[in-house]
């Protein structure tokens, strides 16, 4: 019986250091986890209701570090439970901090928000990170290769993402206008109901294609992948080569604790940051467009960016398309589709129909991103290309009115 407090401290103890090492690993994880001292700064901010500018820039600079790590949680728990259930894991939280986001601006009918960001985060990742990519690789070296099948199996399935938008918008175009001006888009009762309904087929369609994508990847031609996979293990061994290889990963039951902590801290950020949007539109002038478009993409994919453009300047390219041009793959027929049915679900009229000018937007990104990609090869001024394109449209849509899109 005197052993029994002797049993529990030791237990306590092995908690507690099982715990250090976990939290430190996290920490160490990504540059950006730095900015993590923003979170309780950030929840404070919603709980005593700041002013919207302060509520809104701090909580965009927290969920910066934690969809770091987010990725790096799920990245752990795909070590331990295969290849295959580990590509679904990344399919789904790769992109939880755009889900998260994007669902509390539904719930509060901001479908402006919603639409803007699945654009801007497809955007941001064709131009901006790939742009970036290219340039950073290719300033210190003549060319680039990578995998060109793979590059143009990511670039076909992001054209039919692309006919996918277009056709909602020709055939919004081809119905009669709506009785009525309630200024809302569809109008319950009209013609354009037809729209959600389009959405919704489309959007099951988009999401079946998905999931042929990752049967494809992961199961009847994975050795197309393989080259990319083993890229990015090695991009993650030499991360801290500190750490022992036995210390490197943390156990399913950590990770899934990061995770889930992780995503609450994420629900409330996120939800203190979108409350704050109308306030900051009506103070600053902004569009909401523009920062749903420009702003928000940078919260979800800022560890992506950093990502990215390190391993393209170690000449991994394989691995830096897989994330660029796969992360907007993975907005454009997983997340999206994704958010139409959630709204169908919830009762919230999100639908697949974006404005001409956006459209055109996209298609002209895949477009050029399709061009520079096709021979398999890159190099600095073909990033360049691919950033003006970004900067362009970045300026355009500061100019673009809310009134225009709806």
């Amino acid at each position: 019986m005197s052993n029994l407090p002797l049993l529990g401290t030791s237990n306590q103890s092995n908690f507690l250091t099982n715990a250090k090492k976990s939290t430190l690993l996290t920490l160490k994880s990504s540059p950006v986890n730095y900015l993590l001292v923003f979170v309780p700064i950030g929840l404070i901010a919603g709980y005593l209701n700041w002013n919207s500018n302060a509520k809104f820039w701090i909580n965009f600079l927290s969920i910066i570090p934690l969809a770091s790590i987010l990725a790096f949680a799920t990245e752990e728990i795909s070590e331990h439970v295969g290849q295959t259930a580990g590509g679904l894991l990344n399919a789904t939280f790769g992109n939880a901090v755009e889900l998260i986001v994007s669902i509390i601006a539904l719930k509060e009918n901001q479908v402006r928000i919603v639409q803007a960001s699945m654009l801007g985060s497809i955007l941001s990742n064709l131009l901006l990170v790939l742009g970036c990519c290219f340039v950073a690789g290719g300033i210190t070296r003549v060319q680039q290769s990578f995998n060109q099948t793979v590059a143009q199996t990511m670039s076909s399935l992001m054209a039919l993402a692309t006919a996918s938008l277009l056709i909602p918008a020709a055939f919004h175009a081809s119905l009669p206008k709506p009785k009525g001006n309630s200024g809302f888009f569809p109008e319950p009762g009209s013609s354009d109901e037809l729209i959600l309904s389009l959405s919704r087929g489309v959007s099951i369609i988009l999401l079946l294609c998905y999931l042929f994508y990752l049967i494809f990847s992961l199961k009847t031609h994975k050795s197309l992948f393989e080259e990319t996979n083993s890229a990015d293990i090695d991009h993650n061994n030499s991360s801290d080569d500190i750490i022992t290889k036995d210390d490197e990963h943390l156990s399913i039951y950590e990770a899934l604790t990061i995770l889930l902590i992780t995503t609450i801290l994420v629900s409330f950020s996120a939800d203190i940051l979108v409350g704050s949007i109308d306030d900051i539109v009506e103070k600053s002038g902004l569009s909401k467009t523009f920062i749903g478009l420009i702003i928000i993409p940078i919260v979800g994919n800022a560890a992506e960016h950093v990502t990215a453009i390190v391993v393209a300047m170690k000449d991994k390219m394989d691995l830096a398309i897989g994330v660029a041009v796969g992360s907007s793959l993975q907005i454009a027929i997983f997340v999206t589709p994704f958010m139409v049915l959630t709204g169908w679900i919830i009762d919230v009229p999100m639908s697949l129909y974006f404005s001409t000018f956006e459209t055109a937007i996209l298609f002209v990104s895949v477009f050029i991103t399709n061009l520079v990609i096709l021979d398999g090869e890159s190099n600095w001024l073909e990033g360049a290309m691919l950033l003006c394109t970004y900067f362009i449209i970045a300026l355009a849509f500061f100019y673009y009115p809310d009134s225009a899109g709806l």
